[in-house]
């Protein structure tokens, strides 16, 4: 089975952020590093050279492939921000929040969108506490 490339370590998170290029999303890029704090207690961890995870849980699909993954993250992309959700993979569930967000797109466990102007700070805030919430009560 392989293994997954993309795993905690020791990387400074500030290092990292000081690393944002663009001004306006390293501003924001540490907004979210706090909101993700608050909402789920827990203190930031690298994953790989480019996410930034809080929490952890352990899944197991119904193919046997399992692993450890974090409860939610974020990565400050070139491009736009990279939102872990997993709860994105059941969005009929969250279609009320990702209809109040703002300007944004989803994937099958991700919400992007470029700048926290774009959307609405609260509504993300419920969209990370619905998904940590989902993951915790999670049974694999």
């Amino acid at each position: 089975m392989a293994e997954l490339k993309t795993k905690p370590n020791s990387a400074n998170i500030n290092d990292f952020l000081s690393k944002v290029e663009n001004e306006q999303k390293r501003a924001d890029s540490y907004k979210i590093l706090e909101l993700m704090k608050k909402v789920t207690g827990e203190e930031p961890i690298m994953w790989g050279n480019s996410i930034i995870g809080f929490g952890n849980y352990h899944y197991k699909y119904a193919s046997g492939r399992e692993g450890d993954w974090f409860l939610t993250g974020f990565s400050p992309r070139k491009q736009n921000f990279s939102i872990y959700l997993m709860s994105c993979e059941n969005e009929k569930k969250l279609n009320d929040l990702f209809a109040k967000l703002g300007k944004h797109k989803t994937g099958k466990s991700c919400l992007y969108f470029n700048k926290l102007a774009d959307i609405d700070i609260r509504v993300l805030e419920k969209l990370i506490r619905q998904s940590v919430e989902d993951l915790k009560n999670y049974q694999p």
